[in-house]
């Protein structure tokens, strides 16, 4: 039986092979780093979105947005994607149409984001905050929901957002 210090020390790695692996690791790194580039679309290939301003009515009164507004299958699907930065009270308002349940996900958005999920009439639903960017991680409306509203990361606890609240806009029969 061979001693331990001798044990430990043929398991020493090779100082060559070390940094031939990190090299190869950071080829590796280099490779998949373009080839995430390649494969996301030229801004001219993204989607334009018609902006419109809606309200929430919390228990500390009226917040006002300006939201792009998502309603055709191609922007539905591309929502916040590649997006760097959201100002502040803005967001992006995702209609279904009709009430359905909802999946959303996180692929390649860039910022953290407040999902609301608002019922036929307005009333919030449900509410997933501080969804993680980057993460194929579904998340539910756990109700049938009309429309999604994304708003940057940590609006809703700084204004208070709570399921019941009420959205004012023209798709829920409440606004102009």
């Amino acid at each position: 039986m061979r001693p331990l210090y001798l044990i430990a020390a043929m398991s020493q790695p090779n100082p060559r092979s070390v940094t031939i692996a990190r090299r190869t690791i950071l080829q590796l790194a280099v490779a998949a780093a373009l080839m995430f580039g390649l494969s996301q679309p030229a801004p001219a290939q993204l989607e334009h979105f018609p902006t419109a301003e809606l309200t929430i009515v919390t228990a500390s009164g009226p917040h006002k947005f300006a939201v792009e507004v998502a309603t055709t299958p191609a922007q539905l699907e591309q929502g916040l994607m590649f997006r760097q930065s959201l100002a502040p009270d803005s967001g992006m308002l995702f209609d279904f149409k009709s009430p359905q349940p909802v999946m959303m996900w996180m692929k390649n958005t860039l910022i953290p984001l407040d999902m609301l999920f608002v019922d036929m009439q307005g009333r919030i639903a449900n509410i997933h905050e501080r969804a993680v960017p980057g993460s194929l991680e579904t998340i539910g409306s756990g109700a049938p929901a009309r429309a999604v509203i994304e708003l940057n990361g940590g609006t809703v606890a700084r204004l208070g957002i709570k399921p019941g609240d009420r959205v004012i806009y023209p798709i829920f029969g409440n606004g102009a």
